[in-house]
């Protein structure tokens, strides 16, 4: 039979590793979601450059 402090720390520990899953969880979700954004923005400047030289190409 399990005494208070026993059950208190195996409690404590169980939400230690909880909150270590949930960490690393969200940590590579929001590594995922950055990505595509880098690559709109990346894009988005690559389409101003193509405008401007076909601007100048016109001139």
């Amino acid at each position: 039979m399990m005494n208070t402090g026993d059950m208190i720390f195996q409690l404590v520990f169980l939400i230690f590793i909880l909150v270590i899953f949930f960490a690393v969880f969200f940590l590579v979700r929001s590594l995922i979601t950055k990505q595509p954004s880098k690559s709109d923005s990346i894009e988005q400047k690559l389409d101003r450059i193509i405008d401007l030289l076909e601007k100048d190409k016109n001139e």
